[in-house]
């Protein structure tokens, strides 16, 4: 399930886990200050955290049926 930019980040287990706890249990679209927490938890740029973080909501989307694209589902 993972994309090709995600697979060429080589995350450490620790840092995935981190990543996904972060996803599931805190929030699919972490806010600035949030985001920046977790970038620091990670030990990753803030940038390479929020392409994780869109990456996944896409991948996310994608596997509830949704449009990978965030909006509106439209008719």
């Amino acid at each position: 399930m993972a994309s090709k930019w995600m697979e060429s980040m080589k995350l450490a287990e620790d840092q995935i886990t981190a990543l996904e706890n972060n996803f599931t249990k805190v929030s699919k679209h972490p806010d600035e200050t949030t985001l920046m927490l977790i970038a620091a938890e990670c030990g990753l740029s803030e940038e390479d955290t929020q392409k994780w973080f869109r990456l996944r909501n896409a991948q996310w989307r994608e596997a509830e049926g949704l449009p990978a694209e965030l909006g509106s589902v439209k008719d």
